[in-house]
């Protein structure tokens, strides 16, 4: 039998998940949910341009709890916004209605990091539904956290990592272009920055510790920040019309110390026109290079999620983090008959 799943947040990612789900013939789509009134009552079809009907219609999370119940859903792919605090409410109905829940949203990669006493209340609950409730996705939740630490299983000491992510901006949704603020003067870009109008990237933190805790490591403390980068020449993208002078996108970074050093730091360079790639260096025994020509973030954090649904079978309930589940890979058959 599949696995009956519902996809909670139908923005950019929601929508690739759907897609992505409905071509598993081991997961069975049976309920999505949006707030969006526009997007409410109508066949995923429609949402995801596709020429069959699903039968799947839209309705309103104030739907959720009976829904997941009277369709007999085990897990919720949920999407929707970045800060535990906000989406907290979310999964609480989802774990009330007894179903797992994988989320992209990026603070529940390690909630202890910024929100512990929310985690806490995740866990419990979970553990009282008996029911697992994971965050992930291509950043936090691979590149920054999950390869470097597999990376290091080559090593018999590691004095140092440094991951670098480089990516064009360009290439990337309109949203992705908008919440880094590209074309924006400079005054602008500070002050959107300052009220949480513009966030870029979130999770610098979260990766680093993730990351730390894999290697049971115990760090002195993480610093966190991101910079614009400003354009030497004048652009276009599909979206946007960058100036001289003007945001061409961020570096964002990240430092883990250890003993009064740097032990583990990370990089984020988004850039309209940027080489694509990521790097991991470990300073070790023996020392580690790796690189790639780079990772389809929106593609691969659907994969993300969907592919950790056979992981759920090997693990208890509760709260748990990448470093808590057996090593993440894609699945061709789900392998498992209940989650």
């Amino acid at each position: 039998m599949s696995l009956r799943v519902a996809v909670y947040g139908l923005g950019p990612i929601g929508q690739l998940i759907a897609r992505e789900v409905l071509k598993k013939k081991d997961l069975n789509l049976v309920a999505a949910f949006d707030v969006d009134q526009k997007k409410i009552g109508k066949d995923l079809a429609e949402l995801l341009m596709l020429n069959d009907k699903t039968g799947v219609h839209v309705s309103s999370p104030s739907e959720l709890g009976m829904m997941l119940k009277s369709n007999g859903v085990k897990v919720v792919l949920h999407s929707t916004l970045t800060y535990l605090d906000h989406v907290y409410p979310q999964i609480v109905k989802c774990i009330k209605a007894g179903a797992n829940v994988i989320s992209t949203s990026e603070t529940l990669s390690n909630p202890y990091y910024r929100y512990p006493e929310l985690a806490e209340l995740i866990h419990e609950m979970a553990k009282k539904y008996c029911v697992t409730v994971i965050g992930t996705g291509v950043n936090p939740g691979f590149i920054f956290d999950t390869l470097p630490a597999l990376l290091t299983a080559v090593c018999t000491e590691v004095h140092s990592i440094h991951v670098t992510r480089s990516l064009d901006a360009a290439k990337r949704r309109e949203s992705f272009q908008r919440k880094y603020g590209l074309g924006l003067g400079l005054d602008k870009f500070k002050a959107k920055m300052e009220i949480g109008e513009l966030t870029a990237h979130v999770g610098y933190g979260e990766s680093i510790s993730l990351l730390a805790d894999t290697l049971h490591v115990k760090l002195d403390k993480i610093v966190e920040g991101q910079e614009p980068l400003i354009a030497g020449s004048s652009t276009k993208t599909q979206y946007v019309t960058i100036s001289i002078g003007t945001v061409s996108g961020i570096h964002g970074y990240g430092i883990g110390f250890l003993d009064g050093k740097e032990f583990i730091k990370i990089d984020l360079f988004a850039e309209v026109d940027r080489e694509e790639f990521e790097e991991v260096v470990v300073d070790g025994n023996p020392p580690l290079k790796w690189r790639s020509t780079g990772t389809a973030g929106d593609i691969a954090t659907a994969a993300m999620a969907i592919n950790l649904i056979p992981k759920l079978s090997k693990v208890g309930p509760g709260l748990l983090r990448m470093c808590d589940i057996p090593l993440p890979s894609t699945f061709l058959n789900l392998g498992v008959n209940q989650v």
